[in-house]
């Protein structure tokens, strides 16, 4: 463990709050990037209930997942914020490739570091997935009984997205499309022997023709953006902007929509009861009905918060809206 050097987090950081770069690996061999959070007046002597984060899916550690690590060892735990792996500084020499499997691995992975640690009770570990790694956390939690209580913060299902498209407007046709184009990029990629970027939920034009590109998000915002890619964009190209996160700067691997087309995530949470399980989400936003549609599918003991107001990037950064004291006070009555 070191201290952080070069520290580029993008929210207010609280100095009185011990921070630490940690390096873990998963099952696969990626080394696993991460940022290690005391408690306040922490004694390496006790053992502290532990909760492990990432999230959203093309973020860094430095935004979202390291503000929700910092708040909640404010209230007591140890917590650890992570890049996925081959993304921000995890390791993976294709960089910004998106596997379901292998994400998935990276939550019991990082239950593995947090749990050889001394000061923790492996018996009061939690987990927090936010935005798209809500839906990875979920499928994690199904199968690792280690997670003993797991939560999501405006939950989206990476599989759902990009199979059906957001609200279910993929069509079959463009299905099958989408289907060619991936084995197109295939072929292009094999024979140059590199992995082109491209975009991970596939947008189409009236024509049904494919639109690619090698950003998630322009410098600057078309006039005619929609609501939700407005939103988007001001957090990771502007309040929040990382050069690390694919989102802010970058795009995924063009044929990142393969895996997830083949690896339906969220197969079998109702395995996680009897643990309990949290799901927050925004009265505003987009992905709610994703959120509600896991909470639905989740047996007992579950709960489900709907902030008021809240659009689905208010709960990556905005204080005011965060619900920090119930996920604080769900995870100290569960672990």
């Amino acid at each position: 463990m070191s201290k952080l050097a070069n520290d580029t987090r993008v929210f207010k950081i609280n100095p009185e709050i011990d921070v630490q770069n940690v390096r873990f690996k998963n099952r696969f061999g990626f080394i696993l990037a991460g940022h290690l959070y005391l408690p306040l007046n922490f004694d390496s002597n006790k053992q502290y209930p532990a909760i492990v984060i990432s999230g959203p899916f093309g973020a860094v550690k430095e935004q979202s997942s390291s503000l929700y690590a910092q708040t909640l060892a404010e209230k007591g735990f140890v917590t650890v914020a992570f890049d996925q792996s081959t993304t921000g500084e995890s390791s993976g020499s294709v960089r910004n490739v998106a596997s379901p499997d292998i994400f998935v691995e990276d939550f019991s992975a990082a239950v593995d570091f947090i749990g050889l640690q001394k000061f923790i009770d492996r018996e009061r570990i939690g987990a927090i997935g936010i935005c798209g790694l809500g839906s990875h956390v979920l499928t994690a939690a199904s199968i690792d009984v280690r997670i003993k209580a797991v939560a999501t913060s405006v939950m989206y299902d990476m599989s759902d997205s990009m199979w059906m498209g957001l609200n279910n407007s993929k069509t079959e046709k463009q299905r099958e499309i989408e289907k060619q184009t991936l084995a197109n990029q295939r072929w292009e990629d094999a024979e140059k022997g590199t992995s082109a970027t491209g975009l991970h939920e596939l947008p189409f034009d009236g024509n049904d023709k494919p639109l690619q590109s090698d950003t998630l998000f322009p410098e600057n915002l078309p006039a005619n953006a929609d609501s939700v890619t407005k939103e988007f964009f001001n957090y990771y190209r502007g309040r929040a902007f990382h050069p690390r996160s694919v989102n802010s700067a970058s795009a995924w691997t063009a044929t990142t929509p393969w895996s997830y087309y083949n690896f339906h995530l969220q197969e079998h949470i109702e395995t996680i009861s009897p643990r309990p399980v949290l799901i927050v989400t925004g009265e505003k936003a987009h992905s709610r009905y994703m959120a509600e549609e896991s909470y639905n599918r989740l047996k007992d003991p579950k709960e489900l918060v709907i902030v008021p107001g809240a659009t689905h990037t208010d709960l990556y950064d905005q204080m005011n809206l965060i619900p920090f004291d119930k996920f604080a006070s769900f995870f100290k009555e569960n672990l």
